[in-house]
């Protein structure tokens, strides 16, 4: 049996426009760590290793127990400054807090996930597998567009999603969103390809 994947469908998690656009995601479940430090610093690292460390075992299990079959989603980010609820500014990434997440099948419940940790705890010592927990996501109607090229490069990419938002008089609500397609380990710098994702709500003018 395949998931009911009740996830965002793939024109949102891999879009190909390297333009704006206006999208409505729909509210899903994840496995989720926060932390706080640079992007690609060793908090970071440790918390997407946590992250994968159970995911696929999550997979496999679900796959076993559930007869559910599904593939392991893109890892994602939310990103803001420590003590600064919403805002991001690409050219700091030094104080950063963030959260990691990975989406998963709304057949994959809480409870068989615990269950699956700590199969995974007495067999591999993964710092941070404790911290991984699972909670639903909304974000609703959004801006996002396709960045392609090194992350530390995304500041254009940020500046012309959020002036067009502007422009359509469409106001940000939340926090700044990354979702990485492919592999940074396989894929060269320069086509590297990440999602650039803002909620939005419009505003009168």
């Amino acid at each position: 049996m395949s998931a009911s994947d009740d996830r965002p469908p793939a024109s949102l998690r891999k879009p190909t426009a390297r333009t704006p656009q206006i999208v409505k995601v729909p509210t899903t479940r994840f496995l989720m760590i926060d932390g706080t430090g640079d992007i690609g610093s060793d908090a970071h690292r440790e918390a997407v290793t946590a992250l994968y460390g159970l995911a696929y075992p999550v997979k496999f299990a679900a796959r076993k127990k559930l007869h559910l079959s599904y593939k392991v989603a893109e890892l994602e980010g939310l990103y803001w400054h420590d003590g600064d609820s919403t805002g991001f500014d690409p050219a700091d990434r030094r104080a950063l807090a963030w959260t990691l997440m990975i989406s998963i099948p709304d057949e994959v419940t809480a409870e068989f996930v615990e269950d699956v940790r700590a199969k995974v705890a007495t067999k591999k010592d993964i710092p941070r597998l404790a911290d991984v927990r699972v909670q639903t996501f909304s974000e609703g109607k959004s801006v996002q567009m396709l960045h392609v090229g090194a992350y530390s490069q995304e500041a254009p990419t940020i500046a012309r999603l959020v002036a067009w938002a502007a422009n359509g008089h469409f106001e940000l609500t939340g926090r700044h969103h990354e979702i990485y397609l492919g592999d940074p380990n396989r894929a060269t710098t320069e086509k590297l390809k990440t999602v650039v994702r803002y909620p939005v709500r419009k505003v009168k003018k």
